[in-house]
Parts: structure tokens; C-alpha cells; sequence
């Protein structure tokens, strides 16, 4: 008996090494699943069973229907592919470069100013008297800045108007 213990102790030691063959598994399974076996190796006797436990268990009835099933590929007829079709993208390709052409041109001409003309030589005087040339930007500037002041005072009345029904409707 001696002996036999001490040859499946080798085995168990090229077990754990995975240098057994599957003659000498067998013969350790064989050893762990019938008989007595000692209190140290009970642990490889649980994992021993389990192992031929879960060889009994099997795939099931249905498992190669299934497999089958998921490995077949469904029949994909073939679409007939105008030459509109295969344009398609690069004509809405097309399209965006022309929109975004566009609007690069709209943009530019509504921030970018023209060029301005500073050929101050080519300009003439409207006035020969200073004092008359004064008077004009004068009344011209006094003109806007009444304007500028009829209308903060439009808007200082709409905005009191404005505080006043919202009193009243609360």
C-alpha cells in the first residue's frame, strides 16, 4: 500500500507540474473517485470527482441545431445599383463645398470692409472759410446728438411702461 501511495505522489507532483499523460490522469482519477483516500489528499479527491462529474454531463439534445442555426447565413439577394446611386455621395459631397463656398463668400463681404480709398490728394474741399466749415460739423453733430437723446428718452419711456404693466398684471 506504501508504494502505491508513494506512486501517486509522483503522479500528483507531475499533475501539478503538467507533465502527466493522459494514461497517468487516468490512473489518478481512477485512484480519487473509488476507495479510501487519505485525509491530505481529500482535496484532490473533490477536484477528481468533480472532473468526472462534468464529463458526464453533456452538450444537450439540440445543442448542434443551435449551432447550426447560428452558423448559417441567410440568403442576401443582390440589389441592382444605378449609376444615380453610386453618384449620390459625391453628389452631396458636391453640394456641402458649394454651401460652404457660399456662405464663406456672404461672410467675408459682411465683416470684411472694402478696401477704403486714403488718397487724401484726390479729395476737395466743399468750403473755402473755416469758420463756415465749423458751423456745418457743428450743427451736424448737435443735430445727432438730439437725436441720440430723443431716443434714450423713447426708451427710457418704453422701459417704464414696460416695469409698470408688469406691476399691474402681478
Amino acid at each position: 500500500m506504501d508504494t502505491d501511495y508513494k506512486y501517486i505522489e509522483e503522479l500528483l507532483e507531475k499533475y501539478q507540474e503538467c507533465k502527466t499523460s493522459l494514461e497517468e490522469e487516468e490512473t489518478l482519477r481512477l485512484f480519487f473517485t473509488s476507495g479510501q483516500v487519505p485525509e491530505q489528499w481529500l482535496s484532490y479527491r473533490y477536484l477528481f470527482c468533480y472532473q468526472q462529474a462534468q464529463q458526464s454531463i453533456g452538450l444537450g439534445e439540440k445543442f448542434d441545431e443551435k449551432l447550426l442555426a447560428m452558423l448559417e447565413v441567410p440568403v442576401v439577394k443582390a440589389r441592382r445599383i444605378t449609376l444615380r446611386t453610386r453618384l449620390a455621395p459625391l453628389f452631396k459631397s458636391a453640394a456641402v463645398i458649394a454651401i460652404l463656398i457660399g456662405v464663406t463668400h456672404i461672410i467675408h463681404h459682411s465683416f470684411v470692409p472694402e478696401e477704403m480709398d486714403y488718397n487724401y490728394d484726390a479729395y476737395t474741399d466743399t468750403y473755402d472759410d473755416p469758420q463756415v466749415a465749423y458751423q456745418e460739423v457743428s450743427s451736424a453733430l448737435e443735430m445727432l446728438s438730439e437725436r441720440i437723446n430723443r431716443t434714450r428718452q423713447q426708451v427710457d419711456t418704453i422701459t417704464v411702461a414696460q416695469v409698470i404693466s408688469e406691476t399691474i398684471v402681478e
